[in-house]
């Protein structure tokens, strides 16, 4: 893309549909007389008055604990300059959209129009009561020191800088990571610091804390090396002027450990890196271009741990990192600052992240086959969803820890439990899930391993430790991919259509053909279906060489379904299969049967599925609240779709009188059960928040679970098969990872219930 077509691209983004990129939503209700009348006058005097009798009551009240301030006065903007505050409008805004979609925090952008420190100092303690938390933006050094510093002294809020502690905790962590990496100690490495504004000095400051030793520190501005006989040094840079007789930075990176860029483009050289130490670190900061190239700097020295502030490269210091969620855990303590012990915290927190297995979605959003610690991994990428889980509950402890929170949090599981929900990421099933599945992991044998996606999963399942794999497919396809995901467990991998496998296709064929021989099934057919990767799977489980099955990634359903009922059968007692899809939406979690198999059950079948769809929502620790639903509510209808739903719970009531399910019902009385139980008090489930849903027909469960999963972008898991004998489930076409990941513990899960059941 041109440069031209990049600035009109950005310029219509800003300007359209609606100019801008953050709103005021409302948080209660307002569509009527009533609604208005409590949310302005008259009955807005009430909080007031109680806020009148005690401030604090304004964070019961009012939003201000869960908002910040954006302030800046546009003088040192991005690589702008000094562009004025109406010209920073659009970052303050940015910054704004940042908090809210990386920790649910609420901002107003406001831009000073002063230079003047007293006067700008004054407008912020004068409307600081409306915030809880202030976050100082893109304001030029040495000001912003004396700014900060005075509103964090004077005001009884968060107040931070972003701009130099952002920088200086996300590059300490990628910096403690780096150095254990190259085998080296923070208090004996020497560091060049280039740059000497506010990141730079914030950024040293904290590698001190963290036991960096003054005297192996070099900072240099644009004038050269901060040495101890210049004269007119500000306080800042006479903080780390140095004794050396050294001007240059050429002179400084000999035999230099670390660089830590913060300063301008392209002043590094290839010579000055070859210079420097074994396996130096290299932290090329300024943006939009680093003191170094990047592909300049691992071309120059393979032994180089590189990090820059660019998105395209490994290894992005990047402040979303962690003023987001630093706010998030002082706001949620009603922290009165944001102090050292806090952001150490944050540090370390973030440096330990980056040390556990990396979620598929990461490498997914990211374009990686496996991201893992090491030279090109050393901090966490700013997409991953476990930051809000981690961050911020690090922050509130060392908050409570050091005494400047007023709120205590002594539930911490809650707490995190609730992080999570605030960005959608309630994975709590999911969790359950694998941790079950661990317990007992059991070999799955994946029919499809030949496809990139089914390895990856099974990989993710070998490694997590869910399942045991076995991988189905061609084996010369199977190791080349595996070689690119680095996959390099010892895991089984057969290839059916191999004469390695000849006797145990013979053996297979041979069972098959004597289940099935008074049914057309000849010994010269069974031989030939064994070479089919399905045919043969079914075997293995059938046989005990495998516990469970994964299939179905690249065939339609229905063409695999058939030789899974002719080879497993059903479980004993069940008369049918179903499925049932698990979808993870705001309200919580919600099973949908039957979404894959039956197309139009009949009354008895429907009660069928609703008691195998019970037995799978208890598997996840749920009791199963079930709605059998229908565009009829409790017999107002005489329409056969309508009347079989009613006949299914007739039948349960009858025979499973403990079982919570009713109906028929429509879907809105279903999940809202102020309507349920103001219009039918008498149901099953007033009163009870419903989990599972049972449609009449596949038709309307199909269309209903991919209609949920895509226009609320819900996560599934499923179908999940119920009543066959052995645990086998047949995946949606193209599945991702991520769903074959959860459908494995699923079918592991499935095996530990029927061995258990077995015995």
């Amino acid at each position: 893309m041109s440069k031209q077509s990049k600035r009109r691209e950005a310029l219509v983004y800003h300007a359209k549909p609606t100019p801008g990129k953050i709103k005021v939503v409302p948080t209660k209700k307002y569509a009527t007389q009533r609604d208005l009348s409590l949310a302005y006058s008259p009955g807005v005097a009430e909080p007031c008055l109680e806020i009148e009798k005690d401030a604090s009551n304004a964070y019961k009240y009012t939003a201000k604990g869960n908002l910040v301030a954006v302030i800046s006065n546009g003088t040192a903007v991005l690589g702008l300059g000094n562009i004025g505050p109406e010209a920073s409008k659009p970052v303050m805004e940015g910054k704004g959209l940042l908090f809210k979609i990386f920790a649910d925090i609420d901002v107003f952008d406001i831009e000073v129009d002063t230079e003047n420190v007293e006067e700008f100092i004054q407008t912020v303690k004068n409307i600081a009561p409306t915030f809880g938390g202030i976050n100082l933006e893109d304001i030029k050094a040495p000001e912003a020191f004396e700014i900060e510093r005075r509103l964090k002294e004077e005001l009884d809020i968060p107040v931070m800088h972003d701009d130099q502690h952002g920088t200086a905790i996300i590059s300490a962590a990628a910096l403690l990571n780096a150095l254990e990496i190259s085998e080296k100690k923070i208090d004996e490495v020497k560091i060049v610091v280039s740059g000497a504004g506010a990141a730079a000095i914030s950024c040293t400051r904290l590698y001190q804390s963290f036991g960096a030793r003054r005297e192996n520190i070099v900072m240099l501005d644009s004038k050269g090396v901060i040495r101890d006989d210049r004269e007119n040094l500000t306080a800042q840079k006479a903080e780390f002027a140095t004794h050396r007789k050294i001007d240059t930075l050429d002179e400084a990176m000999q035999d230099a450990d670390v660089f830590i860029g913060l300063s301008t483009s392209d002043i590094v050289t290839p010579s000055m890196l070859k210079t420097m130490a074994v396996n130096p670190i290299v932290f090329a900061m300024a943006n939009p271009d680093p003191e170094i190239a990047y592909q300049l700097a691992i071309d120059t020295r393979d032994d180089i741990i590189m990090a820059t502030g660019r998105s395209d490269h490994p290894n992005q210091v990047n402040n979303v990192l962690g003023f987001p969620f630093i706010f998030r855990g002082a706001l949620d303590v009603r922290a009165t600052s944001i102090n050292e012990e806090m952001k150490k915290a944050a540090v370390v927190a973030l440096a330990e992240l980056a040390k556990q297995p990396v979620p598929e979605q990461v490498n997914v959003a990211y374009g990686e086959t496996r991201l893992t610690f090491g030279k090109d991994y050393i901090i966490p990428k700013p997409f991953d969803p476990r930051l809000i889980g981690v961050v911020p509950v690090a922050v509130a402890k060392a908050a409570i820890k050091s005494g400047v929170a007023q709120e205590e949090i002594k539930e911490w599981a809650s707490y995190e439990e609730s992080l999570l929900q605030r960005l959608g990421g309630d994975n709590k099933l999911v969790r359950l899930m694998h941790s079950r599945a661990k317990l007992n992991p059991k070999r799955v044998v994946f029919t499809e391993a030949d496809h990139l996606t089914v390895l990856r999963a099974a990989q993710i399942a070998h490694d997590e430790g869910i399942a045991k794999p076995i991988l189905l497919g061609r084996r010369d396809e199977i190791e080349r991919l595996k070689a690119e995901i680095e996959f390099d467990a010892e895991v089984p991998i057969i290839d059916p259509k191999s004469d390695a496998e000849l006797e145990r296709k013979n053996q297979y064929a041979e069972i098959y053909w004597k289940q099935r021989q008074r049914r057309g099934v000849t010994l010269l057919s069974a031989q030939k279906l064994m070479r089919e990767r399905n045919f043969f799977a079914a075997m293995m489980v059938n046989e005990g060489d495998a516990d469970a099955l994964i299939t179905g990634f690249s065939r339609s359903y229905p063409t695999i379904l058939k030789p899974m009922l002719e080879l497993i059968g059903l479980e004993k007692g069940a008369k049918r299969i179903a499925t049932t899809n698990l979808l993870m939406t705001q309200r919580g979690p919600m099973f949908l049967s039957d979404t894959s198999i039956n197309i139009d059950p009949s009354a008895k079948d429907l009660a069928r599925i609703a008691q195998m769809t019970a037995i799978t929502v208890k598997m996840f620790g749920l009791e199963p609240v079930m709605a059998m639903v229908s565009y009829s509510n409790f017999g107002s209808s005489e329409n056969i779709n309508a009347s079989k739903m009613r006949e299914a719970v007739e039948y349960l009531h009858r025979k499973h009188p403990d079982l919570a399910i009713d109906g028929e019902l429509q879907t809105d009385f279903a999940l809202n059960n102020e309507m349920l139980q103001d219009i039918f008090p008498f149901s099953k489930l007033a009163g009870k928040k419903v989990n599972s849903l049972i449609f009449p027909n596949l038709d309307a469960a199909n269309i209903t679970y991919k209609l949920l999963k895509e226009l609320n972008k819900a996560d599934n898991i499923g179908p999940i098969m119920m009543g066959m004998k052995k645990p086998v489930h047949i995946l949606q076409l193209d599945a991702s990872v991520d769903e074959i990941v959860n459908m494995t513990a699923i079918a592991v899960i499935d095996a530990q219930k029927k061995q258990k059941r077995a015995q």
